[in-house]
């Protein structure tokens, strides 16, 4: 039976006495704290004191609202309670040191979604936990540049019709949705298990003149339906919001892609590595899908930088799989017909 509360699911990840797993527990505590807190300011909306105003432009280029300000300052004073040695954020071009003998190093994009948040679409916070590997040459960011791998555990808070948590701490990915009645989180799902096949797909088509021809076939393929390749319909989904695509998916399977194309500054995508791209794949290999950056597994890429991109498609595994076949061996793909081809037997 799962979990009646998360409380509950976190006193059984804990058992014996264990450091590690103590300063996961109380971190993940103050996370939810601190997310309770962004939610209520969200739903204040355009009446609240920090919503959809820009302040210029983040560390990496992007450009910050509000609201992105004020969540990053929410959850920096969250772990400043917590047994976390250095902070990293999207919205900060350095990690914080909070607690040089602490156990932790959380990396956080406070408000995922940035984008939505005047029409009312559903945003949310992506965060990874990393061991603290110390800061070598006074580094701070030393120890975020390590493989996803190694985290310890990852998740997502997203401010939907419901403030849902998921959260995976490396047996299962589960889902807890905050209860205002019993005012803490219940567990709604316990170890969600993504369908290995898939007939619905997450793309921004908008961009389809600057994509690769891997990703161009792809698509076509799926967009021939019934009468193409594939030889079934699919559905297309896009939300531009990575939490919201990435909950669907879970709930229902499907594949999500955001490469790398030929525009200035997309050549290696647009998703940060260690923010979103890791824990967001770690949360799906837990939940038995696949995530790569189209070719290689993204929880095994070494991070060169803290803010480094990456093209990223994560879901339903047998899709992520045949979508790395489209890029390293189309030829393999033996219902690729010249007969379907958009420039074959039947197509000018």
């Amino acid at each position: 039976m799962p979990a009646a509360t998360l409380d509950a699911f976190l006193n059984s990840y804990l058992g014996p006495p264990d450091e590690l797993r103590s300063a996961v527990v109380a971190t993940v505590r103050q996370l939810t704290q601190a997310a309770t807190k962004v939610r209520n300011t969200i739903n204040q909306g355009v009446l609240g004191t920090a919503f959809a105003g820009t302040r210029g432009a983040n560390a990496d280029g992007d450009v910050q609202k509000d609201l992105d300000i004020f969540a990053d300052d929410i959850f920096l004073d969250a772990m400043r309670q917590a047994p976390v040695a250095f902070y990293a954020s999207e919205e900060l071009e350095q990690p914080v040191l909070l607690d040089g003998q602490a156990h932790l190093a959380i990396a956080i994009d406070p408000l995922d979604g940035s984008s939505n948040i005047d029409t009312n679409v559903s945003i949310g916070t992506i965060f990874s936990l990393l061991p603290a590997t110390g800061a070598p040459d006074g580094n701070p960011a030393a120890s975020f540049l390590q493989a996803g791998v190694n985290q310890l555990g990852a998740g997502f808070f997203i401010y939907g019709p419901q403030l849902a948590l998921v959260l995976s701490l490396g047996s299962g990915t589960h889902v807890f949705v905050l209860s205002t009645r019993l005012g803490t989180f219940g567990q709604a799902y316990e170890s969600r298990i993504i369908p290995q096949r898939t007939q619905e797909f997450a793309i921004n088509a908008a961009n389809y003149r600057h994509w690769d021809e891997a990703v161009r076939l792809y698509i076509d393929d799926c967009l021939e339906g019934t009468e193409g390749p594939r030889e079934k319909d699919f559905n297309m989904r896009w939300i531009a919001s990575l939490v919201a695509d990435c909950y669907r998916i879970l709930m229902r399977g499907g594949v999500f892609l955001y490469p790398g194309d030929q525009r200035k500054g997309y050549r290696q995508g647009r998703l940060r590595l260690i923010y979103e791209a890791n824990p967001i794949a770690y949360l799906i290999e837990q939940a038995a899908g696949a995530a790569t950056d189209t070719i290689t597994r993204i929880l095994e890429i070494e991070p060169e930088s803290l803010h480094q991109r990456v093209p990223m498609v994560f879901g339903s595994a047998r899709e992520v799989a045949r979508i790395t076949r489209y890029h390293t061996e189309p030829s393999a793909i033996g219902e690729r017909a010249p007969l379907f081809s958009r420039r074959g037997l039947f197509r000018a």
